[in-house]
């Protein structure tokens, strides 16, 4: 039976990318994003070619969310995203709406499915 939370996270994170002039990359997600409470820093380079880390929030600071490398996939990426809040791995679409929200889809390997968006601070 597949349960559905309602977390904005992962990433998730996010993903299937693209714009309308142009497909987006992983470089498309560097700079600070937010996220309900949590404050998100990406970065390019890595063991998987971008990093996430929650850099504040009510708990898991300094956690990494990416957790495999991101591959392109239909119109964006698909990978393994680690939860801001519960710090929990989903399998996660990312698509970049536009150059200053990520929307994420993915679920859990247990079946606990979240959507979500980050938005990026100016």
């Amino acid at each position: 039976m597949m349960k559905f939370v309602s977390a904005g996270a992962i990433l998730a994170g996010v993903l299937s990318l693209a714009t309308a002039a142009s497909a987006a990359t992983t470089a498309d997600m560097t700079g600070k994003w937010k996220w309900t409470d949590y404050t998100v820093e990406c970065k390019e380079g890595g063991a998987n070619g971008v990093s996430c880390t929650v850099t504040a929030g009510p708990k898991n600071v300094g956690m990494e969310m990416v957790q495999s490398k991101l591959e392109p996939k239909g119109d964006g990426f698909a990978g393994d995203i680690k939860h801001p809040a519960t710090g929990d791995v989903y399998k996660t679409k990312i698509l970049l709406k536009d150059k200053d929200s990520w929307a994420l889809d993915g679920c859990t390997t247990s079946g606990v499915c979240a959507t979500g968006t980050f938005t990026r601070i100016k």
